[in-house]
């Protein structure tokens, strides 16, 4: 079972595993801004919402106010923010006791998402015992610490630099991938989602293109995306008190591997876990009907993202502002797309009956969404090629988790074998 979404042993607390760093002109202080060394940069009118602006629980003051050019701590100088997520910032900097470049996270103030993610790391490491199979396809913490801010401490996390996450790579493309890239990616990172359910006892439970990442350790790319920086400096906003900056993605090189990143929500033990998780879009049915679920959301969700990359759509609708409103629209669609579920599966659901009747139909007002099927809205591939990718996307598509396939036996599908067309 579940024990506070951690192994025995491993606290929430954030003073576990951090090492301290006090806040000084020397140490966190603003040494050097990179404005000051670069050409003319375009200046974002204060009224536009930019970057971790447009998160809804943005609040300055629990945000870390970084500039270009700044040391975190004596070792690692910023040069270029790579982008934010919910709860912090990431940057390439220089690390001048490695001579190299690092990612640095910074967290806001007060972050448990932050504390999640070290402790994580941390079993993560813990539990290698030499099988190392799927490892390499995690993206781990190398260090971690703390630097003091205007209104309490940051979380820093440390991590080997990474490219493009596959969302922008498929912006890159056009919006899709082509059907041999994507069997690529899939099949690379996938041994690192076995590491995670079998080895670690782990559910990631935010799988998506935004969370698997280009790994490359080639430094000529990030030279390159250096220099670029500093000859063409990105439009930033200026505030009273911090500068907010447009991310800048580098490009992936020939030896870029997938791996995947992002570990502030990942549950940990046997399971079963109860309560809301994943993104909208990716939200499995066990979650949908308040099921009692296990890793194969896990499943399901790289289902979703399949289908999303390759055909440049979401199955399902993201961002709503209200999931109990649009539960039952949710679950038209899935009746839509993948047939009525099994009534063993409803019966495990205390909610089931307000969405389907006794025996498994859904409810007269929740039948007005359009017929569709995963064939009819599949636009990219015709024949026996269709019918391959539509087979492999309903294994992961199912109702029951348990006739979902574990990861390992998804390696094994004779699908990501199978000849396609030149990559374009």
């Amino acid at each position: 079972m579940e024990t506070n979404g951690l192994p025995n042993g491993l606290s929430n607390g954030l003073s576990d595993g951090w090492s301290e760093y006090p806040s000084s002109d020397e140490e966190d202080g603003h040494l050097t801004p990179l404005e000051d060394l670069v050409p003319e940069f375009e200046v974002i009118d204060e009224d536009i919402v930019l970057e971790e602006e447009t998160i809804s629980s943005f609040d300055p003051e629990r945000w870390y106010p970084i500039r270009l050019g700044d040391f975190i701590t004596t070792r690692y100088q910023v040069m270029v923010k790579l982008g934010y997520g919910s709860a912090s910032t990431a940057w390439l900097c220089r690390d001048n006791e490695q001579d190299t470049y690092a990612t640095v996270k910074i967290y806001e103030t007060g972050s448990q998402q932050a504390a999640t993610e070290n402790n994580i790391h941390r079993y993560l490491r813990s539990i290698n015992d030499g099988d190392d199979f799927g490892l390499d396809r995690l993206r781990f913490c190398r260090r971690s610490f703390r630097i003091n801010g205007p209104v309490g401490s940051h979380v820093c996390m440390v991590y080997a630099p990474l490219c493009m996450t596959l969302e922008d790579v498929r912006n890159r493309r056009g919006g899709k991938f082509s059907l041999r890239l994507l069997k690529s990616v899939i099949y690379t990172f996938m041994p690192g989602v076995w590491y995670l359910h079998s080895m670690g006892s782990m559910v990631h439970t935010d799988l998506h293109p935004g969370n698997i990442m280009m790994a490359s350790e080639n430094v000529r790319i990030w030279d390159g995306f250096v220099q670029e920086e500093l000859m063409y400096p990105t439009p930033r906003k200026i505030t009273a008190d911090r500068v907010i900056y447009k991310s800048r993605t580098p490009m992936i090189g020939s030896d870029a591997f997938p791996v995947i990143c992002d570990f502030g929500k990942v549950r940990v033990g046997e399971g079963p876990f109860l309560g809301e998780a994943m993104q909208d879009a990716y939200r499995a049915p066990e979650i949908v009907l308040g099921i009692p679920w296990n890793e194969k959301v896990d499943i399901w969700s790289l289902g979703i993202m399949m289908w999303y990359l390759f055909e440049g759509k979401h199955l399902f609708r993201n961002g709503e502002p209200n999931r109990e409103v649009t539960r039952g629209a949710q679950l038209a669609r899935m009746v839509s797309l993948l047939g009525n579920p099994p009534r063993d599966f409803l019966e495990r659901s205390r909610c089931s009956y307000e969405f389907f009747d006794e025996d498994g139909n859904l409810h007269p007002h929740l039948q007005n969404i359009e017929n569709t099927s995963l064939d009819e809205e599949e636009e990219n591939l015709e024949g026996e090629e269709k019918e391959q990718f539509l087979s492999v996307i309903r294994k992961m598509l199912q109702w029951r988790p348990e006739d979902r396939p574990c990861a390992l036996n998804l390696l094994l599908d004779p699908w990501f074998n199978l000849e396609t067309g030149a990559d374009s």
